[in-house]
């Protein structure tokens, strides 16, 4: 089903993100995982692609697996720097003969051995424009609560989620943060810029301190300083408690405000996850 149907007909979504394992040994873990998260009746999940499409083929085997193998409404990522139209045009119709109907439309990072590649879409709005000329999917965008680290600026960020809406993406799922304060003026500034869309907040905890350096170099999400000294000098099992429960309370205050769901960023563990959902009252299926 489209995402974007679920949105119109549902005040409040949970969902998921998993991403293709790179290791036969892996792929047990996250078959466990899916299998775990099911219990929690998500509206959707969704497969990650990798930089440059170099999980292209897994992130289309997964997406199919997924949806067939687990009866999972699924959203496949794609991202076009280093694509042409015949490559997306490939993808597009094996998730069509497979009834996929969502994709969550992404420039995708630069491959740093391609820094002058020529390919037909430069930019996440061209993918999303002609994605909405086929009329068949229901298409999402990313949005930067602090801004893209190669944005100029808050507002020129804005300005580019704004073209991605306008070429015709239904929804935004937001680049994970730790306080909301800046998810909630980044929703000021989509509403001052006319963005319109349902916009879901993307959750993933900080359960160890090692993980602070690798989000700050990752994406420039801002961890703040009272949760980095909580964390100090603590055991690994005292640290994932402490990061589970600052994740239930961002997410209590996110929910207080109304946002249209919670997208979790699974790293293909459900441990995290389930214990923030059962925090936030919710009880699996399986029980």
């Amino acid at each position: 089903m489209k995402i974007s149907r679920i949105l119109s007909e549902k005040d409040f979504v949970i969902s998921f993100e998993f991403f293709p394992p790179k290791k036969v040994e892996n792929e047990k873990i996250l078959f466990n995982t899916i299998e775990v998260l099911k219990g929690y009746n998500p509206d959707f999940v969704s497969v990650t692609y990798g930089a440059g499409g170099s999980t292209k083929d897994k992130t289309i085997d997964w997406t199919i697996k997924i949806k067939e193998q687990y009866n999972l409404n699924v959203m496949m990522h794609l991202t076009c720097v280093t694509s042409s139209r015949d490559d997306v045009d490939e993808i597009l119709t094996v998730l069509q003969e497979h009834n996929i109907d969502n994709i969550l439309a992404l420039r995708g990072d630069i491959p740093k051995d391609q820094e002058n590649i020529k390919a037909d879409f430069k930019y996440a709005y061209q993918l999303v424009e002609y994605i909405k000329n086929k009329n068949f999917f229901s298409i999402g965008v990313a949005g930067y609560p602090e801004g893209h680290i190669e944005s100029a600026s808050l507002e020129k960020d804005i300005e580019f989620l704004k073209m991605k809406v306008d070429a015709g993406a239904d929804f935004i799922i937001t680049q994970l943060f730790f306080d909301n304060k800046y998810f909630f003026d980044f929703l000021d500034r989509a509403e001052k810029i006319g963005i319109n869309v349902p916009i879901l907040p993307g959750i993933m905890p900080v359960i160890n301190l090692n993980q602070v350096k690798r989000f700050t170099e990752m994406c420039g999400a801002t961890v703040p300083d009272s949760l980095i000294k909580k964390l100090e000098n603590k055991s690994e099992e005292d640290m994932f408690k402490i990061g589970i429960e600052y994740a239930i309370n961002q997410c209590k205050e996110l929910i207080e405000a109304n946002v249209k769901g919670l997208h979790f960023y699974t790293l293909n563990k459900y441990n995290a996850t389930t214990n923030i959902l059962e925090g936030l009252g919710y009880v699996p299926k399986s029980l």
